[in-house]
């Protein structure tokens, strides 16, 4: 967590040394902050804080890939009146145990066009997830396990 302290600390710096207080200049010292942590990781000593953030950047990276994919698929089907949606509703099996983990999956997948995520079991076994397009629905589950919960998995390692 020092590190993580650290690479914010580094960021703001960089916000007031440029003087410029935007999201594009505090991602700017991010990024920067992140580098100079990782050049020094001889001074500072080893730790997991750049897996973790890549790890981190890898999730965004795939959320906004899937963002985009499925905002075009949806986009597609409501301006073209192709109407090849087939709702279904399906159990996810989880295998993210903690209500953080759970919590960050049901939320990527319900910002995610054509799927929302509905409920969670009272064991936290399984989320219920709607799926515009469920017409494979063991294919969905595939895709969400491999895909978001595997990610998030990753990072909480």
């Amino acid at each position: 967590m020092a590190k993580f302290t650290l690479n914010l600390l580094l960021a703001l710096m960089w916000l007031f040394l440029t003087g410029e207080f935007g999201i594009v200049t505090l991602i700017e010292g991010v990024v920067i902050g992140f580098g100079i942590i990782f050049l020094m990781e001889g001074v500072l000593g080893r730790s997991d804080y750049s897996k973790k953030a890549y790890r981190v950047l890898k999730l965004v990276i795939f959320f906004l890939w899937e963002l985009l994919v499925s905002n075009f698929k949806v986009a597609a089907e409501l301006l073209t009146s192709r109407f090849l949606s087939s709702p279904a509703i399906v159990a996810v099996p989880l295998s993210v145990k903690t209500d953080l983990q759970i919590t960050l999956l049901a939320n990527l997948i319900t910002l995610t066009p054509g799927t929302l995520s509905i409920d969670v079991s009272d064991d936290k076994k399984f989320l219920f997830v709607h799926l515009m397009y469920g017409a494979n629905p063991d294919k969905a589950i595939a895709d969400i396990k491999s895909g978001f919960e595997k990610k998030i998995l990753e990072v909480f390692e």
